[in-house]
């Protein structure tokens, strides 16, 4: 918790809360002092640092959070306020929960009234719930690009924060440099602890940084200008030597609002649609992993500053092809060499069950452009599960051996060696690094790819290559992109002149 309070707000948010009917359990009542606490000069204690929530489904979070933001708006005239969440699923539930308190009959008073309706909006995307006293308070999804170029914002919440990456928040934070509260501007971020898969640095950071503040062996620490609160079962629930999963002391202890507003057969049904054990240590039971098992191989702020919205057309280009280690899945991508560097795209992922022929198809006979192989420098192919069948496909539709590189054994094709693939993710990761490589956005296949990938370890000389971090994500698509980045870099071919032309053509 932060330093300096002397007061809090939340006895005023308390009081006008009671007014339409909420009361609040003990665990509620300390977070809202603290949330709200002051300074002597009056601003929220924690108006730099934020209010930074991770707490497991079914705890009510929304509640809490949801009636400070309703009460202050209630309280401060012209506030302006916004919910984000990464999901419009997600802020349209936060929405549909306000919607209620806010028609309920000790509420409904303080709503304005718009042509005889309280002003309520819901037309042509718009979610905002509007006040008598000039308020406002509006939800969106940040995955659709809500609450960016705000300016004047007084409180802003980002559910979801477990899935927000430094770029939305970069462009929604200095709204509030201008916030017009009296006590200072006021940020909630809440969540469950991230899945490997998801962007969650940023969520991760402020734990980081929250945990290293407090003392050892102490439950609640005060230091700095942020509020951080963790509901969380033992780490060691659900491992070996640990508590059971469903494990009622470890629930209760995840859970503070279990089982007077949670009840027994909540959590059952929690966990009836939780069913990897996995997912439900994290978000039924708040338990953060091992930083190390989010660690990726390739840093994601890096890979996401190297994001480019329009693409080169001119240079040389390379393919990489990977098969899945598993069998199943296939990725290829493209990298274009130019005069400032590589520009790389994941063409296509798709299933094995779909048979690779379309890859085939795709160098030879694609009316876009037929025999496209002629213009690769190129076609490096890397996987037990098909690489040996495509590259003799590959060859019989007519693509020369020169043009080709096989992790297999392929008449006349040179072999793609294990030290082969270790430079060539190692030289991705130094061209991230470097800033020498370039991207389109492609948040479901490529940049999910990076997000979810981390490394495991190749002989003992250091090497290292790409591997998923769990069942739900796929490594093949950064994995085909290093394949073709380094052919970019490395090969001497010069099909013909430079093309010009989209890097997938």
């Amino acid at each position: 918790m932060p330093e300096g309070i002397v007061d809090s707000l939340w006895f005023r948010v308390a009081r006008l809360c009671g007014t339409w009917g909420d009361s609040f359990d003990v665990w509620q009542d300390g977070l809202g002092q603290v949330a709200l606490g002051l300074r002597e000069n009056g601003k929220f204690a924690a108006t730099v640092g934020g209010v930074v929530l991770s707490i497991p489904r079914q705890v009510a979070k929304t509640f809490i959070v949801g009636r400070i933001v309703f009460a202050l708006c209630v309280l401060f005239p012209g506030l302006n306020a916004i919910w984000t969440a990464h999901r419009v699923s997600t802020a349209n539930s936060a929405f549909t929960q306000l919607v209620k308190l806010a028609r309920s009959k000790g509420a409904r008073k303080h709503i304005a009234v718009e042509h005889g309706r309280l002003a309520i909006i819901t037309g042509n995307g718009n979610r905002e719930i509007r006040f008598k006293n000039g308020s406002v308070l509006r939800f969106g999804s940040r995955k659709q690009n809500f609450g960016r170029g705000e300016t004047e914002v007084d409180i802003e919440v980002f559910d979801e924060a477990q899935i927000l990456d430094h770029e939305a928040l970069e462009a929604m934070v200095p709204a509030a440099n201008q916030a017009r509260l009296p006590h200072g501007a006021l940020l909630f971020f809440m969540g469950t602890p991230p899945a490997p898969r998801d962007p969650g640095e940023e969520f991760t950071a402020r734990r980081t940084e929250a945990l290293a503040a407090k003392p050892d062996g102490q439950v609640v620490g005060v230091h700095g200008d942020g509020v951080y609160v963790e509901c969380s079962a033992d780490p060691q629930t659900g491992k070996p030597g640990g508590p059971d999963l469903m494990d009622l002391d470890q629930i209760m202890k995840a859970n503070p609002s279990y089982p007077v507003r949670t009840p027994w057969e909540s959590i059952l049904r929690m966990r009836k649609n939780i069913k990897r054990d996995d997912a439900w240590r994290r978000e039924a039971l708040g338990i953060w992993d091992v930083l190390e098992q989010l660690r990726c191989a390739i840093d994601p702020f890096q890979w996401r500053d190297r994001k480019v919205k329009v693409a080169p057309t001119e240079g040389v280009r390379s393919y990489g092809v990977k098969f899945s280690i598993d069998g199943v899945s296939v990725s290829l991508s493209a990298a274009l060499r130019h005069d400032d560097g590589v520009h790389v795209e994941t063409i296509a992922r798709r299933p094995l069950t779909e048979g690779t022929w379309w890859i085939v198809q795709w160098f030879t006979t694609d009316p876009e452009r037929p025999k496209r192989y002629e213009h690769a420098a190129q076609i490096v192919i890397d996987g037990k599960a098909g690489a040996v069948g495509l590259g003799n496909d590959l060859r019989t539709a007519g693509v020369p051996a020169r043009v080709l590189i096989c992790s297999g054994d392929v008449d006349k094709v040179d072999h793609l060696t294990t030290d082969n693939v270790i430079a060539a993710n190692t030289m991705l990761r130094e061209a991230v690094k470097r800033q020498t490589v370039t991207h389109l956005e492609d948040p479901d296949v490529l940049d999910a790819s990076v997000v979810g990938t981390t490394e495991r370890k190749i002989g003992v000389a250091g090497g290292w290559g790409f591997e998923p971090k769990t069942d739900e994500d796929d490594s093949t698509p950064i994995e085909s992109v290093a394949l073709a980045h380094w052919a970019a870099m490395t090969s001497k071919r010069r099909p013909g002149r430079k093309t010009k032309g989209r890097v997938m053509a």
